[in-house]
């Protein structure tokens, strides 16, 4: 009994969509002895099962012809929403037509059978498509553990050569930490408003992680200088600013390999010698003007700037976040792109956020960025780049959950569409269980309608690069109606496909309501 349990466990699921429920059932007869089954009369019905149980489906054998949404138009679907990258789709269909068979194959399918079947061929051909992928999965998974070790050995020689430079200059750590994601929410904000600079996500992971190397070329200034901390004589000032172009020099003279270390390099000189220079040419060492400066360089610069401000130094006291967008705005700190100033003004309250994430965590998320976003944007190792995705995602989470860890925090499970609570949370709301399914009916109850429809339309408006909502809502709960502070972060699979993943929040108590 124990081995016959074992096999029905271990059984793969196959997902048979035909409108003729005949086809279906003579496909059942074929593949149920090896297989578990699942069926849908259509492409909407499809559309159902996969949204829920789509990370356990092995194979899907799909018709063409179907009424409301065929099967090409279900293909279409599957490609948005990611889905061919986790399953393998067999179509299966009377017409063997060149133009069916070339659309489909087009769309991503990976074999294709004809009417009327053989038991033959069809038990043959989803079993060596199910092989053929679980072991095209097994490679991806081993080259990707080889490129995320790289990866994670690369970044790691940039932080300690980074860091080295910081604990000669004085400095705690967290400025190379800070002008990285400050870096990396300014080109987000660019990238949106400013498409003129083609800008894509392998550019941003690219100048992101070089912006680490930003002041490489301090370790060739004397101590006495770096760590002066009364005002720099014009002498000192002079030898100061040498650091620029021996960054530079240094970065010139590393052996090139080829490939994604060229144009590491490539970005990373540019930062390093132009990222004092200022938009009026008034910077320094090459006085550049405008758009002569590289982007990537005038970005480093701002974030390196507001960093310096915010920060406390041998020199100066920390000034609040604030202060420092005034004194930025107010030219006291030379002269940046008018666009820049503008995303750096819209991100303002991001970049508080990211600031305080990436102070109290000692892993960077860009390093999972970076890797996702080359693989997906190059269409590579589309499964290895989901499960990048997802981790990138429980990174999130957790930051999320470590910033907040005194109010009621919870996730919204997309798959089954209810809201998780901490246990804690849910005994301080009077829950009677940590889930609660969020049928329409609850949702109208717990908010009311005008409240929903509020909060329904601020979540619509969420997106990859701005994922957080706030506002402030009264909660019809079991022990009475209670005023809460709501803060969401929506979770993303990427930013080129779009796809939403789910949600972590918390809630604040503000009083009674």
């Amino acid at each position: 009994m124990a081995t016959k349990e074992k096999k029905t466990v271990d059984k793969r699921t196959v997902l048979i969509v035909d409108d003729t429920e005949l086809n279906r059932a003579l496909l059942r007869d074929i593949l149920e002895p090896d297989y578990e089954i699942l069926e849908a009369a259509s492409g909407l019905d499809a559309v159902g099962v996969l949204t829920s149980r789509w990370a356990g489906i092995s194979l899907v054998l799909l018709d063409v012809v179907m009424p409301g949404m065929d099967g090409f138009e279900l293909l279409s679907l599957m490609n948005r929403q990611g889905w061919l990258s986790s399953m393998p789709v067999i179509m299966i269909s009377a017409d063997g037509s060149a133009d069916y068979i070339d659309r489909a194959f087009d769309l991503g399918v990976t074999d294709y059978i004809t009417r009327p079947f053989d038991e033959q061929t069809v038990r043959r051909r989803c079993q060596n498509t199910i092989n053929l992928y679980a072991k095209q999965k097994v490679m991806e998974n081993m080259v990707t553990e080889q490129i995320m070790e790289k990866e994670r050995s690369n970044f790691q020689m940039v932080e300690i050569l980074s860091n080295v430079v910081e604990f000669r200059n004085g400095e705690s750590g967290l400025h190379v930490r800070h002008v990285r994601a400050i870096t990396d929410v300014l080109l987000q904000t660019l990238r949106r408003r400013c498409p003129q600079y083609g800008l894509t996500a392998t550019q941003i992971a690219l100048i992101t992680n070089a912006s680490a190397l930003h002041d490489i070329g301090k370790i060739s200034i004397d101590e006495k200088i770096l760590n002066k901390p009364s005002r720099l004589t014009p002498e000192e000032f002079e030898i100061m600013k040498t650091h620029t172009i021996t960054g530079a020099q240094m970065l010139e003279q590393t052996p090139q390999q080829g490939g994604g270390n060229d144009a590491f390099l490539h970005v990373a000189h540019d930062i390093c010698r132009w990222h004092h220079e200022r938009y009026d040419g008034r910077g320094y060492p090459d006085g550049l003007k405008g758009e002569e400066i590289p982007i990537a360089a005038q970005v480093v610069a701002l974030a390196d700037v507001y960093d310096a401000l915010t920060a406390t130094r041998v020199y100066k006291p920390a000034y609040p976040p604030e202060k420092a967008m005034e004194m930025i705005l107010g030219g006291e700190c030379g002269t940046f792109n008018p666009l820049l100033l503008e995303c750096l003004q819209e991100c303002a309250q991001r970049l508080k956020r990211e600031l305080d994430l990436n102070s109290n965590s000692s892993m960077s998320a860009m390093e999972i960025r970076r890797v996702t976003s080359e693989l997906l944007s190059h269409g590579e190792l589309t499964a290895s780049g989901r499960a990048l995705n997802l981790l990138e995602q429980e990174r999130s989470k957790s930051q999320f959950y470590n910033a907040h860890t005194q109010d009621i925090f919870f996730e919204y499970d997309k798959e089954l569409h209810q809201v998780v609570f901490s246990d804690g949370g849910a005994k301080e709301l009077g829950l009677p269980s940590a889930a609660v399914p969020l049928s329409d009916q609850t949702q109208r109850e717990i908010l009311g309608e005008e409240p929903l429809a509020d909060l329904l339309q601020r979540l619509s408006g969420a997106t990859y690069l701005d994922p957080d909502i706030q506002g402030e809502y009264t909660l019809a709960l079991p022990g009475g109606s209670r005023k809460f502070r709501l803060d969401l972060r929506t979770l993303w699979g990427s930013e080129e496909h779009g796809s939403f993943a789910g949600i972590v929040g918390k809630l604040t108590p503000l009083g009674e309501g």
